[in-house]
């Protein structure tokens, strides 16, 4: 179990290889290809196997301080390229240290800058590959932690949306068990409900457990090392997440004093600074996409006026932050009369909550079909977005008959303003279960950060481009 959420011995040899292998390339970029400066001097291949192996060193010292191969498990490819990135500049400046140092004039010090940037490249795509070849094995099974959790409040709910957010940590969860009869029968999402604490010895043996996370409140001490003692039994993993007095995960700012552990409570995700910034790149972000996008816009205009009668830009009330309602903005891409159609069709959707979804919806033009398979159809919300009502990241904004059918705790989707991308539209789009998609929006405002905005909209352009799960 412990093994699993470091890198595996053959991740840390192929790194070793590939470092090499950078020093290697560069030489020929600089000796044979010569790209960027002629040199009319001459040195073997075997002058720099000294710095091959220094190279090495302390790249993997750099790996070594920075927690690379400890914390493998749950680490997103652009997270690990940026510590790729830290580490190789840490290791150049260095080697160029040292070659002032002792040999000023004997060696290219461009070719130890080329070193660096082929062995990001390289680490980089070699990276790819790792996490394409887990992510592979993962969907079939293969490398993945069976899981119980037991309880399933609010602490439960934090451990269920994280791992619905973060796939790559290799969890499968079996279910989950709570002696309330409210939420231990009420499937969560993806997550079955699989009845009281006392099926849990039962559920270990036919499930083929690998780990139980306990997620209870410490009042019930004497019943989380009931559970402990009986995992040990039967030999399987069991993890505690405290509650800390029902603070939810990501309120908790750990800290030491002299090696004290001290545990206070911080400002979650959108402070008055952080909206400042968010409000700023929405501001840059919608004002870019207006201008540049106007050709692209106005060709869908003429597009949706030749292929259909009606308005080119549907407007349609919507709840934004807070419960504030507005008029969102998108092109057409039904025919005339389409709302009053919906009723007759919402016992045909193909979802399990609350909102309406319908891969071959009848309603949909030729043009409009293109564009929700593109969406395209939302590019109109930048006025939204440039209006203050929504931002380029959030949770999407759902219809007032949609917010009167949610559970209290869907509602905490609502805390700030939506999105016209958001974490679950890069997780699966329409093919998550709106449960699911909830954990994911709730996620998303616990862990707000401008990191995690920017790899939204990354991962947004494949997906828009792919069209996979957009409907």
């Amino acid at each position: 179990m412990r093994a699993r959420r470091y890198a595996p011995w053959w991740v840390v040899l192929s790194d070793i290889l590939l470092i090499n292998a950078s020093m290697l390339l560069a030489y020929w970029v600089r000796y044979e290809l010569q790209w960027f400066r002629d040199i009319s001097y001459y040195h073997p291949v075997s002058v720099y196997a000294r710095f091959g192996l220094l190279f090495t060193v302390l790249m993997l010292l750099a790996f070594q301080v920075d927690r690379v191969y400890q914390q493998w498990r749950g680490c997103s490819w652009l997270d690990q390229v940026y510590r790729i990135i830290n580490a190789t500049a840490k290791s150049v400046v260095v080697m160029l240290a040292i070659t002032f140092a002792l040999q000023p004039l004997q060696y290219s010090r461009l070719l130890l800058g080329e070193a660096g940037i082929i062995a990001i490249i390289l680490l980089a795509l070699s990276r790819a590959v790792q996490n394409g070849v887990e992510g592979w094995l993962r969907a079939r099974g293969i490398g993945v932690d069976r899981v119980i959790i037991v309880g399933a409040g609010e602490v439960g709910r934090t451990v269920m949306r994280t791992i619905v957010a973060r796939p790559e940590l290799g969890y499968q969860i079996v279910g989950f068990v709570d002696d309330n009869p409210d939420k231990g029968s009420t499937d969560i999402g993806r997550f079955k409900a699989l009845g009281p604490l006392r099926n849990l010895s039962r559920l270990i043996e036919e499930e083929v457990v690998d780990e139980v996370i306990i997620t209870l409140p410490w009042m019930y001490h004497r019943k989380i090392m009931s559970i402990v003692r009986e995992c040990e039994r039967r030999q399987v993993s069991a993890r505690i997440v405290p509650d800390l007095f029902q603070l939810s995960l990501s309120h908790v700012d750990v800290d030491d004093l002299g090696g004290v552990p001290l545990i206070g409570v911080r400002e979650v995700g959108f402070g008055r600074g952080a909206l400042l910034i968010k409000r700023g790149m929405d501001v840059v972000g919608a004002v870019i996409g207006l201008t540049l996008g106007a050709p692209l816009l106005a060709l869908i205009a003429l597009a949706i006026r030749l292929d259909s009668p009606g308005p080119i830009v549907f407007r349609q009330t919507r709840v934004g932050r807070e419960g504030r309602h507005f008029e969102m903005y998108k092109f057409r891409s039904m025919r005339e009369g389409a709302e009053e159609e919906l009723e007759r069709l919402r016992e045909l959707s193909e979802s399990d909550g609350p909102i309406f979804k319908m891969r071959d919806d009848p309603r949909m033009t030729r043009v409009g079909r293109f564009l929700r398979r593109t969406s395209l159809d939302e590019l109109p919300q930048l006025w939204n977005v440039l209006r203050g009502e929504m931002s380029l990241v959030g949770p999407r904004p759902p219809l007032p008959v949609e917010v009167s059918r949610y559970m209290e705790w869907h509602k905490r989707r609502l805390e700030v303003r939506p999105g016209m991308t958001g974490l679950w539209q890069v997780s699966g789009r329409s093919l998550l279960s709106f449960d699911d998609m909830v954990l994911l929006d709730i996620y998303y405002i616990e862990n707000w950060s401008l990191w995690l905005d920017f790899k939204i909209l990354l991962r947004t352009v494949p997906k828009v481009l792919f069209g996979k799960g957009a409907y």
